[in-house]
């Protein structure tokens, strides 16, 4: 299916709230709880999600949703997640993607790492124009979630065992390129974020790659913790 009409598959609004509802979850989706959170019927959620999945916008699959298994644990219901296929639509056709690879080719082969990172953090400054460093982990993910970044609170262990949190990104902006070019690319990320939020404020940035997701972490700094005692 061609990239446009896979979105126009959205432009239904009761099937664009089933999409943005598994896209948030990070996790497979049961059509019970699909139904639930869209507010219609199990019937017709199951219609839509079934469309989104031949469009190409989410996969699925099957398991047991009881956590049970053997006699007795019932039929493994049908689970939905975001599939990780890039969608995008430029009138007329651009082709963004590999000037970028191309420009991260050459940068790498230069090794122009250093200044890459030093252009990023200005942009990320020069987005945040005058306003003050980010205040909070609060104030650091509706920044994050206007770029894209589908940012969200995970538990995390602080320092000597102490309960904490961090603000982790299910999605990567740049994932494409980053793909090919990882420490260029996510060194540039990091950077950029750094400027956007402020190195020398209440929270930080630091490199934390995991599969799937944003390699980049923000917490609060260890200056402002210190500052709460």
């Amino acid at each position: 299916m061609e990239d446009i009409d896979a979105i126009a598959v959205l432009q239904d609004p009761v099937r664009r709230r089933l999409y943005e509802y598994v896209a948030a979850q990070g996790r497979e989706v049961g059509r019970n709880e699909a139904a639930e959170a869209a507010g219609v019927t199990r019937t017709l959620a199951a219609h839509h999600l079934d469309k989104l999945t031949e469009a190409g916008l989410l996969e699925s699959g099957s398991r047991r949703l009881t956590g049970r298994s053997g006699p007795g644990a019932g039929r493994p219901a049908k689970v939905y997640t975001r599939t990780r296929a890039e969608r995008s639509v430029s009138l007329p056709a651009r082709d963004y993607r590999t000037a970028a690879e191309l420009l991260a080719e050459a940068a790498e082969q230069a090794g122009l790492d250093a200044g890459l990172c030093a252009a990023a953090r200005r942009r990320g400054e020069a987005l945040r124009g005058s306003a003050a460093p980010c205040a909070g982990l609060e104030e650091a993910m509706e920044l994050l979630a206007a770029r894209g970044y589908e940012p969200h609170l995970e538990a995390a262990e602080g320092a000597a065992g102490a309960a904490a949190s961090v603000v982790r990104m299910r999605n990567c902006p740049f994932h494409a390129v980053a793909e090919r070019f990882p420490p260029l690319v996510c060194g540039m990320n990091l950077a950029l974020l750094e400027g956007l939020l402020g190195a020398d404020g209440p929270v930080r940035t630091r490199m934390d790659a995991r599969p799937g997701e944003c390699c980049v972490v923000i917490e609060t700094s260890k200056a402002s913790k210190n500052n709460e005692h």
